[in-house]
């Protein structure tokens, strides 16, 4: 009956301990205050022990034994292994900057001491105020006690330390997390802050080339214009994502400032199906591939200039096409990545920054006279409150 008994203690205990591990790491720990640690500590005792209670019942009811007449004296010394286990779980809490194999050696003594503790009041409790009937509590049962006790509090404890280490590390990777996404707001912020100053030097390029044709009164719209587009750039979130729409809205106030300077050469045609209007994609995205192709296609060219924006699904992926095609004919260079300019350059970044694995863009010549900016981006669809403002900013499908 002894030996059954013992078997039967370690047959519980492993199975306790078991559960434990699995049950609790599965567990959310995202709140790691001082308050919910210990709250949470004193369940997860609570839980251990009264899990090693019944377990211990049940192995009793298959040996034939029953755990009603002993349940009292259980719940007794169980209730003593509690508070003995919250002491043990508050000093090794106490020790958690301390190296592992420190807090492991400090729990082994503390375990000893508590399993001796415990079957000491267990073989009182037992022995003098209610006998066990057909077991004798001898010194070797004891002994089997006792190091059933240890087994349990020394794993309890290893439970413990790996359950802070957790903690630990599900907090470290957090605070990574956190500055990850800083660092990237910032970043994107600086190069979202880019556009702005790029795009002025070249609008106030026009605006002096205007006043030297004598053109005062189309330098006096185009500063309006651009007064009113960085009103509304400046305003604008550097890190929220636009409606293709509103982004082509926003496009179309860009050209009306050139077309003032070169209205008799600009011709524009918006390609965009209705189903993408819609999609999500970064602020100003297109203005420094609008911009490329405004100032190289008629940099390069005395002729006419026809600019196309398109837009196309490619699977789960966004396409957005700025074409510009001179009507000169003449030889295009072709453009290296590293030959990419300030406006395009910006763009890669933000697109490598904002979608590392599912962004890019692609710049070169199609035809001698034909150069094309291909910018692929995830599809994403707007949140349902976006819809609205979505269909009020949107662009109109062809402008001339």
């Amino acid at each position: 009956m002894n030996d059954a008994n013992d078997r039967m203690r370690m047959v519980a205990g492993t199975m306790v301990l078991g559960s434990f591990y699995r049950k609790t790491f599965d567990m959310d720990h995202s709140d790691t205050s001082a308050a919910a640690f210990f709250s949470r500590v004193i369940k997860l005792v609570l839980s251990f022990w009264a899990a090693e209670f019944f377990m211990t019942g049940g192995l009793w009811v298959v040996l034939g034994v029953n755990p009603v007449d002993y349940a009292p004296i259980k719940l007794v010394v169980s209730l003593v292994c509690v508070l003995i286990t919250l002491m043990i779980s508050h000093i090794v809490a106490m020790m958690r900057a301390r190296n592992i194999a420190a807090q492991v050696f400090v729990s082994a003594v503390l375990s000893i001491l508590a399993s001796t503790v415990a079957t000491t009041i267990d073989y009182h409790l037992f022995t003098y105020v209610k006998p066990a009937v057909g077991v004798d509590y001898t010194i070797e049962n004891f002994c089997y006690t006792l190091f059933y006790g240890v087994s349990l509090f020394f794993g309890w404890s290893c439970f413990f330390i790996a359950y802070m280490y957790n903690l630990k590390v599900r907090a470290q990777e957090r605070r990574l997390a956190i500055s990850r996404e800083e660092a990237l707001t910032a970043k994107m912020q600086a190069l979202y802050y880019q556009i702005n100053p790029h795009f002025l030097f070249n609008t106030l390029n026009s605006i002096v080339g205007l006043i030297e044709e004598g053109a005062s009164s189309q330098a006096s719209r185009v500063v309006l214009s651009l007064s009113s587009f960085l009103r509304k750039t400046l305003e604008m979130d550097p890190l929220r994502d636009l409606a293709l729409s509103e982004e082509l809205a926003l496009q179309s106030e860009y050209l009306a400032i050139e077309k003032e300077r070169f209205s008799d050469r600009i011709s524009v045609t918006l390609d965009i199906p209705q189903e993408l209007r819609t999609a999500l994609v970064p602020s100003l995205i297109l203005q420094p591939l609008v911009e490329n192709a405004v100032k190289h296609g008629l940099g390069r060219s005395s002729g006419d200039l026809k600019i196309t924006i398109s837009a196309s699904q490619e699977e789960d992926r966004l396409q957005l096409s700025v074409d510009n095609v001179s009507d000169a004919g003449e030889v295009l260079p072709m453009v290296k990545r590293s030959g990419l300019g300030v406006g395009l350059a910006n763009v890669e970044e933000r697109v490598k920054a904002r979608f590392p694995e599912g962004g890019s863009l692609i710049a070169g010549p199609v035809s001698p006279a034909h150069f094309r900016v291909t910018l692929t981006l995830p599809l994403r669809a707007p949140a349902a409150d976006r819809l609205a403002d979505a269909a009020i900013n949107a662009a109109p499908a062809v402008t001339a």
